[in-house]
């Protein structure tokens, strides 16, 4: 069989295991594993084995644990597709981790239930007709036998599923609660905006336009509430694709501006959305890492997403109109030689000229007879890029206004162009260019022919064009020869006390947009009336329930047509949509949100619902929430944010969904609905399991366990093909399914396989053939307990000796420790040497001892539990292992009574000794000076040096 053959899953388990006509009856090979972890599955269900119990409720118990842990997997989408071998990494790491912890006694919370709401089940039902519930329940009912085939340790009582009502009942619950708040920037914390509007009414508050909260109509008064609600609608910039009917995420658009399915050109334009005011809390969400456990990238990777940065703002005069920039560099404002302005700037339409000046330079007018004709031009065509080319394009474009803005500090007049290299999505939408210490502003000025002043004095050594590092600001009038940090301060001062701007902290973090035109979601449980304000359903009509509709497609319309308007599936419903409904002012006729909430939403807040997954009365019972997600400062220190004790999951979800759930939480926690103000105190990132892939000379892939190696050539059907090493998928034709491996070796040894690739957080190469390695410890451990031929035990109550009991509490104690810290690869490489030292002095012995193979058989249990229970009932024991006892340390065995010294001449290794633990130095200094082979180097010569190092050598100096 080929290696790469061998790679993917072709070929048959060792010769261990025997063939039909001479494997003896009893012997472990995947047939009897097959059997044995079937029956212990089918016994942990009937016995609710996994139950974890509640402080109240239906899962309430008289004997609660104190000691608790929520171990959590993020959240999978059940694909049609099923699993492959890489995607249970993680959920099997956390189950080694839950199972070694029920062991030693915690109440341990492990669980999964499905983020089942997307766009691929809605795609497949806009193909074939299918109700998207149904695709999705058949592909969750896949994936549940996938993963109860591994023997996953979940309380099945509590899975839940972000399409069940009873679910997004909570979802559209905790919408509400957001809408229904405001961000209190003196406290710091969100506030119900009933409290706001009482402030209003008893006058401890300013209207913006300065008149009365009873002077305002009713209308009036939602319009000032609404632009506090941290859940409100706005017009905001989407990606909007006529061809396809719906707004795409920008991950959707391809560099050229164009939809990734279909190929529909994309345009950026305005709609009407719903947005969450998540940058109300970005210094939270900054500065609320640090009590994170989380790994530093993922920390990072969040920083840098919020992008706080310190600077100034800078309100630039032009004509009627004042133009606000932000800049982290306001020391180089004597350098601004130009403005710009994002293509989306509401200005531009303002500031944008009728004609052009006659000593316009034509490089700057885009060919266009007036500056409005420029300005239209070049909007539509930045339309059709995504914020990616945008900001990535190498070539600089842009057109003049047509008007000029004022420089503040110096009075001069300078022009202002749009470009697409600004965007709305950053700062004010506007920049001042300073071409001499940003390079894509020189890059622009170079193009256009425009002015470049140095601000900075560039280093002796610099030999480039822009320069942004730092040195004594030259070109600047009074901030001429301070380094940068006190030019900033006096700029700032100066602009302040001369009412052009002032110093301020700007974030690239931007407003959740929390819209999507799609059915396959959460219904948004608000309603408009006749006037289009909107009004919130109350809680007693929650859920706002799905209709059904005919056709689960959004209205497509012309691929050019940038100005067509959205109209997405739910508006067929026409029943569904205009509705009557007393909403404390009598009935009246009122039209429903058609779009739907994006799939984020039931995601950010699923560790909450399983802890009390069947409370109808609230979305989780508060003691229960104590219990398992509160803080605890006995346990993590004064500063414990609380949240899931273990979260594991893919680092691909570093700023979305991890940014998203804690912002929701945050904010239930400022209304006092939570104790804990950070959903998850401990990350893991679980690595990837790669694989190799081969394409033939088209560059097609061809199935690689088919694919022949030879002579490190490797050939598909006699051709030769390229070999190639990432992921494994589908389309890649390498996929190996947890099906076969449980087939063919069992799912104890899938497992074990797994997890002793290497650290759970690392990456690593799939290779079928390496299985076998792993299925063979098994059978050896299995042979020290069972005979092959009779199926009797083969265990004794012999006596062992002083050395099999230190190998044994090393083994113990190592291992303890490798599960505590997640090391579950190593783990299982000191059972593997503890089995071996069994079998080398047990093996062929009449019987094992049964002081040794107990505790080896429970120390295997959170790797392999299957056999490991099997063998535990065996050895005579009727209640479950799952548990425990998990095998205690004996200390005195762990205690060296002797320590072997390397003994070094001149830093060369000449002898060994081996002294007594506790000798004194000047002890192995003369047991290492009469060492026979020590004193044949030394030739009568006394050291000029001896150096002891306790416990670790000796070094003479001669």
């Amino acid at each position: 069989m080929s290696e790469a053959a061998a790679q993917h899953g072709a070929g048959t388990p060792s010769q261990e295991q025997g063939t039909p006509s001479d494997t003896p009856g009893h012997r472990y090979n995947a047939e009897l594993a097959g059997s044995l972890e079937l029956r212990w599955q089918g016994y942990w269900a009937e016995h609710g084995t996994y139950n974890a119990p509640n402080p109240v409720g239906p899962f309430a118990s008289d004997h609660l644990p104190a000691d608790k842990l929520f171990v959590q997997d993020m959240f999978p989408y059940p694909s049609g597709a099923g699993l492959h071998v890489g995607h249970p990494l993680g959920f099997i790491g956390t189950d080694v981790y839950a199972r070694y912890n029920r062991m030693i006694g915690r109440n341990v919370l492990h669980t999964m239930g499905f983020d089942a709401f997307g766009l691929p089940a809605e795609q497949y039902a806009v193909q074939t007709g299918q109700h998207p519930r149904k695709t999705t329940e058949e592909n969750i009912v896949t994936y549940l036998r996938q993963i109860r085939r591994l023997g996953l340790g979940h309380d099945e009582r509590r899975r839940i599923s972000t399409i069940d009502p009873g679910y997004y009942k909570w979802t559209q619950w905790i919408f509400l609660r957001i809408y229904n708040s405001f961000y209190d920037e003196k406290l710091g914390k969100a506030r119900p905006i009933a409290e706001l509007e009482a402030e209003y009414a008893q006058d401890k508050r300013r209207t913006p336009d300065g008149r009365g909260w009873h002077e305002l109509t009713r209308a009036e008064q939602q319009g000032v509430l609404d632009q506090h609600r941290l859940a409100y609608l706005a017009e905001a910039p989407v990606n909007w694709c006529p061809g396809l009917g719906t707004v795409l995420s920008n991950e959707e658009v391809t560099p050229d501006g164009r939809s990734e399915r279909g190929n529909f050109p994309v345009f950026r334009r305005n709609l009407r959305q719903w947005m969450m005011r998540i940058t109300a809390y970005a210094d939270r969400l900054v500065d609320d890492l640090d009590r994170l456990d989380w790994p530093e990238k993922i920390k990072s990777m969040q920083r840098n997403w919020i992008g706080r940065s310190r600077g100034a703002r800078i309100s630039f005069p032009a004509g009627a109109e004042r133009i606000e920039v932000f800049t982290t560099r306001p020391d180089t404002v004597f350098g601004a030689t130009y403005l710009v302005l994002a293509p989306e700037h509401p200005l531009v339409d303002k500031v944008t000229t009728d004609a052009w000046a006659s000593d316009v330079d034509s490089l700057w007018t885009g060919g266009a007879a007036t500056p409005g004709e420029a300005v239209e031009a070049y909007r539509l065509a930045a339309s059709r890029k995504s914020e990616l080319d945008r900001q990535e394009n190498r070539d600089k474009t842009g057109v003049f206004t047509g008007s000029y803005a004022v420089n503040p500090v110096n009075g001069k007049q300078i022009p202002i162009f749009i470009a697409d290299y600004v965007l709305m999505g950053y700062g004010t939408g506007a920049i001042m260019a300073v071409p001499g210490q940003d390079q894509r502003d020189w890059d622009f000025a170079e193009k256009f022919g425009l002015d470049i002043i140095r601000t900075v004095q560039p280093s002796e050594d610099f030999d480039g064009k822009a320069f942004t590092g730092e040195g004594p600001a030259v070109n600047s009038g009074f901030l001429d020869g301070m380094d940068v940090d006190e030019a900033k301060k006096a700029i700032i001062a100066w602009l302040e006390e001369h009412g052009h701007g002032a110093g301020t902290v700007q974030y690239k973090l931007r407003d959740w947009l929390f819209s999507r035109q799609r059915y396959w979601g959460e219904p948004f449980p608000i309603v408009y009336d006749a006037d289009g304000t909107a009004h919130a359903i109350p809680e007693s009509m929650l859920p706002v329930e799905l209709p059904e509709v005919d056709d689960y497609s959004p209205k497509t319309f012309d691929p050019e047509d940038a100005d067509a308007e959205p109209s997405p599936p739910l508006s067929r419903a026409t029943d569904w949509v205009e509705v009557t409904l007393d909403l404390g002012d009598g009935p009246q006729r009122y039209r429903r949100d058609t779009n739907t909430m994006p799939n984020w939403a039931g995601s950010c807040w699923y560790q909450l619902r399983y802890v009390d997954p069947d409370n109808a009365e609230r979305f989780v019972d508060p003691e229960n929430e104590r219990y398992w997600l509160g803080p605890r400062p006995d346990e993590h220190g004064a500063n414990d944010p609380g949240g899931v004790d273990l979260y594991v999951g893919g680092v691909e979800h570093a700023v979305l969904h991890l940014l998203y759930s804690r912002f929701w939480q945050k904010v239930l926690y400022d209304l006092g609905e939570v104790s804990s103000d950070e959903p998850y105190r401990r990350l893991v990132n679980q690595g990837y399991i790669q694989a190799y892939a081969y394409t033939d000379s088209r560059g097609f892939h061809v199935p690689a366990d088919q694919v022949e190696e030879r002579d490190g050539k490797f050939f598909y059907q006699g051709l030769e093909v390229k070999q190639e090493y990432g992921k494994m998928g589908k389309s890649l034709k390498n996929v190996v399914t947890p099906d076969e491996m449980c087939a063919t070796y069992g799912a104890d040894t899938f497992r074990l396989y797994e997890m002793s690739m290497g650290p759970i957080d690392v990456s690593r190469p799939w290779a079928t053939k390496d299985v076998v390695g792993a299925h063979r410890f098994l059978q050896r451990l299995w042979r020290l307990v069972v005979d092959e031929q009779t199926g009797e035990l083969r265990v004794s109550t012999a006596d062992i000796t002083d050395e099999d009991r230190k190998q044994l509490h090393r083994t113990i104690a190592g291992v303890r420790e490798d599960y505590a810290e997640l090391r579950f690869n190593t783990a299982g490489a000191k059972l593997i040497e503890l089995n071996n030292h069994l079998t080398k002095v047990y093996g062929s012995a009449e019987a094992t001892p049964r002081e040794l193979v107990e505790p080896l058989v429970l120390m295997l249990a959170p790797l392999c539990p299957h056999i490991s229970e099997e063998l535990w009932h065996r050895l005579g024991h009727q209640d479950s292992l799952v548990h425990g006892p998990f095998p205690a340390v004996d200390e005195r065995y762990l205690v060296e009574e002797t320590v072997v010294y390397p003994v070094q001449v001149n830093g060369k290794v000449r002898a060994r000794i081996t002294v007594p633990a506790d000798a004194a130095k000047d002890a192995v200094e003369s047991a290492a000076l009469s060492d026979a082979k020590i004193a044949a180097v030394l030739d009568g010569q006394a050291p000029r040096k001896v150096i002891v190092v306790p416990g670790r050598l000796v070094n003479l100096v001669v």
